[in-house]
């Protein structure tokens, strides 16, 4: 069954909404189903079988980016699952980087590079990876001439994104070695933004807390929901965020979602610089486990106040565990007064407003 007909099938079965948005993405993923079928059969034939490692004329892949929650993965795994091509590939992207540095690693041949894209393009003459975001300075040095020598084989990429290909690591180090990149996606991919004004997780976290407290079993498994939710179940992997030169671990992340204890975000040494960053990279914070602080923790409590503050103004949206409501968290110490506006930001961003102005049933 091809993507059209299984695309009018959701539909038709409700599983799926009308979106112009998603239905132009869905337009040009049949397209690009056509031409890899195809490319199959003409792969398939004794010419294509001799020529094989000689590809002209690759198939052309395609760059969906678009804010969270617009349905980019669920779109991508709709392509992938049904389109009668092979050998094929699907995987998170930051699992696909790990996986080509441990080769780098292992490799000792003169064009590593090389060896790993040939070694790619046996497994996977379709590679389709989702939530491409460049945070590691490692990956941004190495990512534009992995892609170049997969174009040469003939490798077609889908990837997503929560960003344009222009903000992909806007802020890194050394970034102006990463603009050639920029401009090899736009040359070698048709980047399309799925820019609809629905985010189709919202509703997901109707009636339900995001400030959960007191810390106890019940918000503990319904801070674990409201995560698997929220990344649709996704694979969660550790990210290292590059700060000024420096290392930032995020434990856990995925489809625009991050997740953190207190401990990691305001017992470590961090500054304005980290939690920047951090609202760059993520739409969604998951922080478990606020604790009520003591009057004499005031370099937690200045560090909480600064968090809360970089989250509301990028509109970072925030779940979170915590022992008491956010009036009791700092009830006596030296920043007593910049809590006050802490309070009342923290109960803003628990709002149906703030979460995306109406929350509806998907």
């Amino acid at each position: 069954m091809n993507l059209e007909t299984r695309y009018a099938e959701a539909l038709k079965d409700r599983a799926l909404v009308l979106d112009p948005a998603q239905a132009a993405i869905i337009k040009r993923l049949i397209q690009l189903e056509k031409q890899l079928v195809e490319r199959s059969q003409h792969r398939d034939g004794f010419f294509g079988r001799l020529l094989r490692r000689q590809v002209a004329n690759p198939v052309r892949g395609l760059y969906i980016h678009g804010e969270v929650g617009r349905g980019k993965t669920m779109l991508m795994d709709l392509f992938f699952d049904g389109v009668d091509f092979a050998p094929k590939r699907r995987v998170h992207f930051h699992a696909f980087m790990q996986e080509v540095h441990a080769r780098r690693a292992q490799l000792k041949t003169s064009d590593v590079i090389a060896s790993i894209a040939d070694d790619i393009a046996r497994q996977a003459m379709l590679l389709c990876l989702d939530e491409m975001q460049i945070v590691d300075i490692a990956d941004a040095m190495i990512i534009g001439r992995l892609f170049e020598a997969l174009e040469k084989l003939g490798v077609c990429i889908v990837t997503t994104s929560n960003l344009p290909p222009e903000d992909l690591y806007r802020d890194g180090l050394n970034r102006q070695l990463f603009l050639p990149f920029i401009a090899k996606l736009r040359s070698s991919l048709d980047v399309i933004a799925l820019d609809g004004p629905r985010d189709y997780r919202l509703g997901r976290i109707k009636s339900h807390e995001t400030f959960m407290v007191p810390l106890n079993s019940d918000n503990a498994r319904q801070f674990e929901r409201l995560w698997t939710d929220l990344t649709d179940g996704d694979l969660a992997l550790p990210v290292d965020l590059d700060i000024l030169g420096r290392k930032l671990h995020v434990r856990l992340a995925a489809h625009g979602c991050a997740r953190f204890t207190f401990a990691e975000l305001c017992e470590n040494a961090l500054g304005p610089a980290d939690y920047l960053a951090i609202t760059k990279a993520f739409r969604t914070v998951f922080v478990e486990a606020i604790p009520q602080l003591k009057a004499s923790q005031r370099n937690e409590a200045k560090r909480f106040v600064l968090m809360i503050d970089t989250f509301y103004d990028a509109g970072t949206r925030l779940v979170a565990t915590a022992a008491v409501e956010p009036e009791g968290l700092y009830p006596k110490g030296q920043h007593g007064f910049e809590f006050k506006r802490t309070v009342s930001r923290l109960k803003e961003m628990q709002s149906a407003h703030w979460w995306g102005k109406v929350i509806s049933d998907t």
